[in-house]
């Protein structure tokens, strides 16, 4: 077989690096068309809702009149739903992501795991609320409470949550388990110790994209019965008396922000429109605020690793 001249591997090389380029540059365009697009959608909430931003926005209820409309059960009820999430996908996301990619044995039952998870990742959040309608409010009788509300979220990012705690575990290199397995370390030890510090940047990454994408959701919440209307607000986790801490809000009815804005948008009135663009900007803040705050235990674990 007669082999490629040095003019002919030397077009090949200058064609593999004008592709290169051309690839750089499309990405760089995509990159830059969706910042584009952010940083114009931030700036029509602003130019709409920025004059509503004001404290009695955060501490009124909502109202019929547009004047002496807020968000404090919204954004109270937001918070609390999303610590339920939290709390609820984050310890057994990571846990599943850990054991299928480090523990479970590779198998036909595994592979089936695998293919659901992925599937699951793309299923409407209808779905899920459906589900969760008759999992939690009827079967369970949680009720239409902030407790199935974080369920339902919890349900719906787990997948999100294990495939990203899956693929950052999976861009460890196998050498690193190696050595310490050499020294005498057990596989917990080399799995808690090595493995998790230096995937827990991308862990945190899945994470936040998980939360970033409850916060938003309103079908599922809507389907389980969330207000449109609230004027109360939880119960207190914290009590004057002992045991000082009250678990009785995890059974109250609620409200998210989403759903409030839904209902000011639906309204004829301009006024509550621009209530509606105001609960947007400060959803988009809220989120993030979320990305912020993972971008800083990124870099602080990146940086204890490199020391």
């Amino acid at each position: 077989m007669q082999q490629p001249s040095q003019s002919e591997i030397e077009k090949s090389v200058a064609g593999n690096k004008n592709r290169d380029k051309l690839f750089a540059v499309l990405g760089l365009l995509a990159t830059f068309i969706g910042m584009l697009t952010l940083a114009a959608l931030l700036a029509d909430l602003a130019i709409d809702g920025l004059a509503r931003i004001k404290p009695h926005f955060f501490t009124s209820f909502p109202s019929r009149f547009p004047a002496q409309a807020g968000i404090l059960s919204a954004w109270v009820g937001t918070s609390l739903v999303m610590i339920v999430t939290a709390l609820t996908a984050i310890p057994i996301g990571v846990g599943a992501g850990i054991y299928l990619e480090e523990y479970a044995p590779k198998n036909w039952f595994s592979a089936m795991i695998e293919i659901n998870i992925a599937n699951l990742a793309g299923v409407p959040s209808i779905v899920y609320g459906l589900m969760a309608l008759g999992l939690f409010v009827y079967q369970f009788r949680f009720g239409q409470s902030i407790l199935s509300a974080g369920l339902t979220l919890a349900l719906l990012i787990l997948p999100i949550v294990i495939v990203a705690t899956r693929e950052a575990i999976r861009a460890v290199p196998g050498s690193m388990r190696e050595a310490a397995y050499a020294l005498g370390a057990t596989k917990w030890q080399t799995t808690s110790d090595h493995v998790l510090p230096y995937s827990m940047g991308g862990i945190l990454t899945g994470v936040i994209i998980g939360l970033s994408r409850a916060i938003g959701e309103t079908a599922p919440l809507i389907t389980i019965g969330a207000l449109t209307f609230i004027a109360f607000l939880p119960d207190s986790p914290i009590k004057g008396e002992f045991p000082f801490v009250s678990f009785d809000w995890i059974w109250s009815p609620y409200s998210v922000m989403p759903i409030q804005m839904f209902n000011w948008v639906s309204r004829p009135q301009a006024e509550f429109h621009l209530n509606a663009a105001a609960t947007g900007l400060v959803l988009m803040v809220m989120t993030l605020a979320m990305n912020a705050i993972a971008i800083y235990f990124r870099y602080r674990f990146r940086k204890r690793i490199r020391w």
